[in-house]
């Protein structure tokens, strides 16, 4: 007994010592202006940090099958070379799917930059221009000329001036070595870009110039004339100009994405999130605030309701946080804000398990036993529904983790972690420190507080009342949600923007709907942030960047701050919707076969139903709030049923026991008695989780304020389907009575 204690004893402190310099300083530091001075030991994501993520789609419609097959890999190769070039740290590029790019920019501020230096082509050609004034007024007037095509170029003056192009490409970028930006020695040194061709290319070029001394050739870069000079002589230097009307930073960029190379094929962007950094800093400050606030009630409602165990059980809970981040650490794991919610969450519902363990110890000490025996049976009986119901969870986290994209991975790893770091914490390290006591002081005594003594509640005589109260909630629910139609769904399943700004000055929501109205957004729906200068912008169509525009124009650059942004295409909203339909579909089947190999078929069934019961009510209370239905909502709904499940298992447990000692009872004797032997557990697990989750509700900013909002709902609906529909059902269900595996 002493030399397992020792071992497990030296396990857990040196699990812990490790936890605990792995996981300070978690977080960066920030400068007033919402810079990282100074890295943490986690990685952040960038709603944490700011910065975007981009998706693009690459076209190999117009290209040969085999030239399509690797056209994503060289795509991605010369993307990642642009970003090397642009200076971003710690860039992340990599294929999503067959033709699809991901690709996440920490830190970037100038949105717009970033996107033409990523999606631009970079094709550059070299092509004669007709001087034949009678085929360019033939053009013009639209007939065709074979061999030609019409194309316009700004002038000096910001005239467009009509050009008469050949279709046939003299020269092209392939032959490119470098590019640079220089000046012109004239016109108060206009930047210009330079570019150097290969040995072979420098030959063609030479032949060119030489061949059409007196004509214009057009430098033509995805499609655009950028310069059309004539030709003065044969240059045999194998160097060209392409001059415009450029910045300096519009000739760098130019110049480096003509370094980099062109893209095989043309890429659009079908997917954009972008964070700023006052926003970014602003969710790790309420983020933090949500898990401190929400951790030290439950702190001090353990400590108080249990004494001693409770205080060994927030020990437990203390550490498990630090063995979620020390994981989150170690793995290089990216710590996004639904993931701070996962990290409250986690602290709430890992609490459960302690309650299990002492409600146990509880009965054990009621019938007799000492201390030790006390300690040994507690853990013991209550290892089973502990392990079931985090394997419950842990499916429900590894599916949303299969399905979901960016903050949602982050939500899931961050639960996933945490189911593994309760279920060692608290039936590992409180058993060990409880070894440690009672082997120091063997007649300690245990005294804990009790809200319920010995309960009798006739649940199953008032089960028809729940099924009309449970019938009327879902059909009022999905009567306004079916109203509201299109409404209930956010940008990521319906496609669209959706921006948030931060006005300087006091602005009239009847200011920014003109705004969006002449800007070609009228069906756009605008939502003030409570009594702030922020609003949200959601619009149906179009760009991120028309309504910026569109704003500056009406309020003056530099009198808004665009705090986030989100674009979703209709082929990414498309796949986000099948795949949170996925989720939610596996969940239930890997729920279902669980329990059914645990338990008995009968039980899966009542259990899933009770599930359905809890995602349609909750759909209903984001329906009658007006919320809309985003990933974040959907990691919800997920959660919701690992949590219901998880409460539903604790009871079908407590059944599948009291049913070897009770075989001569009634069904409903039978089950009435499980859950009046477990309610304290279900309401004390309730209210610790009710504490993190209206913590992260109140406390945690905008960003999680849906999702804090559908688990708190959920956490009610969760325990009350547990009560009122998923045992009772088990009566109701068509048989005379349901077996239970031993």
């Amino acid at each position: 007994m002493l030399a397992k204690l020792k071992w497990k004893t030296i396990l857990v402190v040196s699990i812990t010592g490790l936890a605990i310099w792995l996981s300070i300083p978690p977080f960066p530091t920030y400068n007033n202006e919402g810079k990282i001075v100074k890295e943490g030991r986690l990685n952040l994501g960038l709603d944490l940090q700011g910065g975007m993520n981009i998706v693009l789609e690459v076209d190999t419609s117009k290209l040969s099958e085999n030239e399509a097959k690797d056209a994503p890999q060289r795509a991605l190769e010369i993307i990642r070379n642009r970003i090397d070039q642009f200076g971003v740290t710690e860039p992340l590029v990599q294929l999503q799917g067959k033709n699809r790019i991901f690709v996440q920019l920490p830190g970037i501020t100038d949105r717009q930059r970033a996107k033409e230096i990523i999606a631009k082509t970079a094709h550059l050609e070299f092509r004669l221009v007709s001087d034949d004034a009678d085929l360019l007024k033939k053009a013009l007037e639209g007939q065709p000329v074979e061999g030609y095509e019409l194309k316009y170029m700004k002038n000096k003056d910001e005239k467009q001036e009509p050009l008469l192009v050949e279709t046939k490409t003299s020269l092209t970028g392939d032959m490119l070595v470098d590019a640079s930006t220089e000046f012109s020695q004239q016109g108060f040194g206009q930047p210009y870009v330079s570019l150097t061709f290969s040995e072979k290319g420098g030959a063609i070029f030479s032949n060119l110039t030489g061949a059409n001394v007196g004509k214009r050739l057009a430098v033509v870069l995805d499609g655009e004339v950028y310069t059309a000079p004539v030709i003065r002589e044969r240059i045999p230097s194998g160097r060209a100009q392409i001059t415009g009307n450029f910045s300096v930073q519009e000739a760098k960029d130019l110049a480096l994405v003509l370094r980099a190379g062109a893209l095989p094929a043309p890429v659009s962007i079908v997917e954009e999130r972008s964070v700023g950094p006052t926003l970014g800093r602003d969710s790790i400050e309420s983020g933090i605030r949500a898990t401190l606030i929400g951790g030290m009630l439950v702190l001090g409602f353990m400590a108080i309701y249990y004494t001693l165990g409770g205080l060994i059980a927030d020990l437990a809970l203390v550490l498990n946080i630090l063995m979620i981040t020390a994981a989150l650490s170690l793995f290089k794991g990216t710590l996004t804000l639904p993931g701070i919610a996962g990290l409250v969450l986690t602290f709430g519902m890992s609490v459960d398990a302690n309650i299990l363990i002492s409600e146990r110890m509880r009965e054990e000490l009621a019938l007799g036993k000492n201390m030790r025996a006390a300690i040994a049976a507690g853990y013991d009986k209550a290892f089973g529904a502990i392990f079931d119901s985090n394997l419950t969870i842990l499916i429900t986290s590894l599916i949303l983790f299969q399905f979901g994209t960016g903050p949602v991975k982050g939500f899931a790893t961050t639960l996933s972690i945490g189911v593994v770091a309760s279920m060692f914490s608290a039936l590992t390290v409180t058993h060990c420190i409880f070894d440690l006591i009672v082997t120091a002081k063997s007649n300690l005594k245990f005294t804990m507080l009790q809200f319920f003594r010995n309960p009798n509640i006739p649940f199953m005589k008032l089960r028809r009342y729940a099924y009309v109260l449970s019938l009327t909630l879902i059909i009022v629910g999905m009567y306004v949600f079916i109203q509201r139609g299109v409404k209930n769904y956010g940008v990521d399943f319906t496609g669209g923007t959706l921006q948030e700004f931060s006005f300087k000055e006091k602005v009239r929501i009847d200011d920014i709907r003109s705004v969006l109205k002449n800007s070609g957004f009228g069906e756009s729906s605008i939502q003030q942030v409570g009594q702030s200068n922020t609003f949200i912008v959601r619009t149906y169509g179009g760009k991120v960047d028309g309504v910026v525009s569109g704003l500056t124009d009406k309020f003056g650059k530099g009198s808004f701050e665009l705090l986030r942004a989100e674009e979703v295409g209709p082929t990414v909203e498309a796949d986000l919707r099948k795949n949170a339909i996925k989720a939610l579909l596996f969940s239930f089947v890997g729920i279902c076969i669980y329990v059914s190999l645990r338990f008995e078929f009968k039980f899966a069934a009542t259990g899933i139903l009770a599930l359905v019961h809890d995602v349609l009510v909750s759909l209903g209370a984001v329906a009658l709030t007006g919320r809309e239905i985003s990933l974040n909502v959907v990691a919800a709904l997920l959660t919701i049923v690992g949590y219901s499940i998880n409460d539903t298992i604790v009871i079908f447990d407590r059944i599948r026991e009291n049913r070897k000692f009770m075989r001569k009872s009634g069904e409903e004797e039978l089950i009435n008695l499980s859950i009046n032997q477990t309610l304290s557990r279900t309401v004390l697990t309730s209210l610790c989780t009710l504490m993190v989750t209206v913590a992260l509700f109140l406390f945690g900013g905008e960003a999680i304020n849906d999702f804090a909002f559908v688990m708190m709902i959920g956490v009610i609906v969760g325990s009350y389907s547990t009560i009122f529909v998923a045992a009772p059902l088990l009566i109701d269900w068509p048989s005379r009575r349901a077996a239970v595996r031993k």
